[in-house]
């Protein structure tokens, strides 16, 4: 029944449009794979932000846990800062500034994913393996999907949910302690919750990935470790010494601002709940990292629940979405170029070259072809 109504509603759509005298390319079936771009920028994000991990658990010993997170956050902000005036100093491209009605969601992307859930990770870390919180940190993948798919309606099919069910059933495994029969480990908790955290703040930041990315990393980096490092200083009369300083700002640039650029590029090709899964790949990296630098031992519970969160994330990255659907109207501003989503006329006033960005009308548009829920597919099912 609800398969004929989607049907029915789709060729409603179909005849609606081609009335509107669209032209007969705007119907043709098409060919489309996976945007090779949604998929670097989310396993690029995935390794920077997997290496993090282990290293911050080597700094856990030498800072305590609030500072560390201010720190890491910090080095974000002022890492992205400077390539921000590089990037506006040696460009003349119009650049897509966050909007005014757009900073709540900003403002709760902060609040959740970099102050609140950066603090649980470092308390979490110091109670638990690098190993372990590593691969537990694939909860944020499977978490991020969940929200996106209840709470802001983004599709999810039969794919996606038995992967998310893997994967969180690896995190179940993980949360055990098989020493003393089903012991819940406080430190899997707290880094549960930071995953949560940040699932919130993934689905916030997908409302405003259309903007530089550059500048909403940015604005989190420096006003989330702004707010850690002010509640760290009345909290502690000790500092670190200047190398472990400038160690933890590093990690942070590279593991949480470059990383997070990558990840709303993402967020922007394909959607929260394909870029959570990409971003998945994060802990087996870290896990990696952990066993090596660390010398960790592997346990049968890390190899139980890396066997489960793999198949998790294969079913995710082999997730293949395909079928016919309406474009409406729609008038926006981003980075693009003149593909087939994008065929409009320019003004003078409108850069040249691509990719560019300007203010664009979409006309409406029905086609076939393998799509996720960017910025210009978020139609209903």
């Amino acid at each position: 029944m609800a398969s004929t109504f989607r049907t029915k509603r789709y060729q409603d759509d179909h005849n609606r449009i081609s009335n509107a005298d669209m032209t007969e390319s705007s119907t043709t079936d098409h060919s489309h794979s996976t945007p090779p771009s949604g998929i670097a920028y989310g396993l690029l994000s995935a390794l920077l932000f997997g290496l993090s991990t282990p290293f911050a658990k080597l700094l856990v010993g030498e800072i305590e846990p609030l500072m560390l997170a201010a720190l890491l956050y910090l080095g974000s902000g002022c890492g992205l800062s400077l390539l921000w005036l590089v990037k506006r100093m040696r460009s003349s491209e119009r650049l897509n500034p966050i909007k005014p009605n757009e900073l709540p969601w900003l403002i709760g992307a902060i609040a959740f994913g970099g102050i609140i859930s950066p603090v649980l990770l470092m308390f979490g870390l110091s109670m638990t393996m690098g190993s372990t919180g590593s691969l537990l940190l694939n909860l944020e993948g499977v978490l991020t999907a969940v929200l996106a798919w209840v709470v802001f309606k983004e599709h999810c099919d039969r794919r996606i949910v038995s992967g998310m069910v893997a994967i969180a059933l690896g995190g179940i495994v993980l949360s055990v302690a098989g020493q003393n029969g089903f012991e819940l480990s406080w430190g899997c908790v707290l880094i549960v919750l930071a995953c949560l955290g940040w699932a919130i703040d993934n689905n916030l930041t997908r409302q405003i990935s259309h903007a530089e990315p550059l500048q909403i990393a940015l604005t989190k980096g420096v006003c989330a470790g702004a707010v850690n490092l002010t509640l760290a200083l009345s909290l502690s009369n000790s500092t670190p010494p200047p190398v472990t300083i400038a160690s933890a700002m590093l990690v942070g640039f590279l593991g949480y601002g470059i990383s997070l650029v990558l990840f709303v590029l993402a967020l922007r090709y394909v959607g929260t709940a394909r870029a959570g899964a990409y971003f998945s790949t994060a802990p087996f990296i870290g896990a990696l990292a952990a066993i090596v630098l660390l010398r960790e031992p592997i346990s049968w519970n890390l190899a139980v629940a890396a066997l489960l969160m793999g198949i998790g994330v294969y079913l995710h990255l082999s997730e293949n979405h395909e079928h016919y659907h309406v474009h409406d109207e729609l008038f926006h501003e981003h980075e693009h170029i003149h593909d087939e989503h994008h065929q409009h006329e320019h003004t003078d006033e409108d850069p040249p070259g691509e990719p560019h960005t300007h203010a664009h009308n979409h006309e409406p548009l029905a086609h076939a072809h393998a799509h996720f829920p960017d910025l210009h597919h978020r139609h209903e099912h």
